[in-house]
């Protein structure tokens, strides 16, 4: 779907609240970590060195926009991407990010 151009107040807002919801470290740890598969939150916990807690309010911050789905596996809550499209918008950023860093990096070797 293209949004039209110019941008509509409301889908303004929405683009904002997607790169908003990838604005914390945290968050970007746990998509990072379900690119390989789905995970429990205690087992995110672990992995990050978090308490399940703070997983859990980022998973469901993350589930709100539709971002990860939840299924549960016995007592457990097992987390997964639904939307894969949101690595589209890390492999971006991240190949910007390395960009600049091959560029700082060749500035101070001189």
């Amino acid at each position: 779907m293209a949004f039209p151009h110019p941008l509509t107040d409301d889908a303004a807002e929405l683009i904002a609240a997607r790169f908003h919801l990838l604005a914390e470290p945290t968050r970007i740890k746990l998509l990072d970590r379900l690119r390989t598969g789905e995970a429990t939150v205690q087992e995110l916990a672990v992995l990050l060195e978090t308490t399940s807690q703070n997983v859990s309010k980022h998973l469901g911050l993350l589930a709100r926009e539709g971002v990860v789905g939840r299924r549960k596996r016995g007592n457990f809550s097992c987390y997964e991407v639904i939307d894969p499209g949101i690595y589209d918008i890390c492999e971006l950023v991240c190949g910007s990010v390395e960009r600049r860093l091959d560029r700082l990096q060749q500035v101070l070797s001189g």
